[in-house]
């Protein structure tokens, strides 16, 4: 009886873990430290990064996903478009482009408290070289 009931734990176990360490993979929506960049090198995608764009950087969201992104300070709500890598800064959780920031009264902290969601997952194929937009 001990075995079975074990046997029915590890199963459960795994297909708990099964389920959610795939939902997990793909960064579920969440709130954390957010700050924004303004080069024009190329991006991880291989875009180059255009400051007046609204796009963003994510750890793990699939280029193309486009993210609704709230300042909690003052409401105010961009949406921008993932098409590059980072942020690298322990803590951060997106980077956003200088005009997303300027959406979202973020520019002069440099830094913000936010909360993101996805709201169109793209295509998920856009990567490397050639790839354009912006």
């Amino acid at each position: 009886m001990t075995t079975i009931r074990n046997s029915i734990f590890a199963a459960a176990a795994f297909a708990a873990f099964a389920t959610f360490g795939t939902a997990s993979a793909h960064a579920a929506p969440g709130c954390g430290h957010a700050s924004w960049y303004a080069l024009t090198s190329k991006t991880a995608s291989g875009e180059r990064m255009n400051p007046a764009k609204l796009t963003a950087a994510h750890r793990s969201l699939p280029f193309g996903t486009k993210v609704k992104v709230t300042n909690k300070r003052n409401g105010k709500s961009v949406i921008v478009r993932i098409n590059d890598r980072g942020p690298f800064i322990k803590g951060r959780i997106i980077d956003v482009s200088k005009a997303a920031a300027q959406n979202i009264g973020m520019v002069r902290s440099g830094t913000a408290q936010v909360c993101y969601q996805i709201v169109d997952a793209g295509n998920g194929k856009a990567s490397g070289k050639g790839v354009k937009g912006g």
